[in-house]
């Protein structure tokens, strides 16, 4: 049973391009937010495009990579809403570097903000879930998770790291009505994209409002059947 839990749902990274698409959408459907996000200004930012009817809990300036700090913003949303039902991780990093003593410090690092920091949102929100006898976990991985290419030895490790655990969480917690999935993104269509590459073809590019749908299905009640899957989302 989803249970009253099921509306209320943790957003990391959530004034980033793909956590305040995914907030818009949750909201536009009534969920309830805990919105989790390093920059103060940028958390109001979003709080205020947000209908005025959505339910918030703001959370501004955490080390998610800290498990304590992570159990702290976990029991500080089961204070306020009486529970929670899911959790959209949208914290991450890109780097790119060949293999070789000077990477190693990138290593360090994207291992860090990719890997850990799944792992430790996970655990902290796993036991409230357990106890519910429901939740959904999502979480964003990438295509160099399954083969890396050039330069990509870092971070693909790190997105190949959240695929395996996403995998383990999955197969711990069926049981405990817990799904865990991970999506792997294309492209987005970001100003932070045009930027960086403004003689790309942009045909091909996903908006982040269109891969929120997808993301809000999977921490739904509706998406039951699906768990331990990393699911592709390139657009067309």
């Amino acid at each position: 049973m989803a249970g009253r839990s099921a509306d209320i749902v943790l957003i990391t990274g959530a004034a980033g391009n793909l956590g305040a698409a995914v907030a818009a959408e949750l909201a536009s459907q009534g969920f309830r937010l805990a919105l989790a996000e390093r920059t103060p200004k940028k958390l109001e930012a979003l709080v205020a495009s947000l209908p005025d009817r959505t339910e918030c809990l703001k959370l501004p300036g955490l080390d998610l990579g800290d498990l304590a700090v992570c159990r702290q913003a976990v029991e500080a949303v089961r204070s306020h809403f009486g529970g929670l039902g899911g959790l959209v991780n949208t914290v991450g990093g890109f780097d790119m570097a060949a293999v070789g003593e000077e990477g190693l410090d990138q290593w360090d690092r994207l291992l860090g903000l990719n890997a850990r920091t799944t792992y430790t949102i996970s655990a902290a929100v796993l036991p409230v879930m357990q106890q519910a006898g429901y939740g959904r976990i999502l979480h964003v991985a990438a295509a160099p998770g399954l083969k890396a290419g050039a330069k990509q030895a870092a971070y693909a490790a790190s997105k190949a790291a959240v695929i395996r655990l996403t995998e383990a969480m999955a197969a711990e917690n069926r049981a405990h009505g817990i799904t865990a999935n991970c999506i792997l993104p294309g492209t987005l269509d970001t100003p932070q994209n045009r930027a960086a590459m403004p003689e790309a073809d942009r045909s091909g590019w996903l908006a982040p409002a269109s891969l929120a749908r997808l993301m809000a299905f999977l921490v739904s009640p509706g998406a039951s059947a699906v768990t331990g899957a990393a699911i592709p989302a390139t657009g067309f």
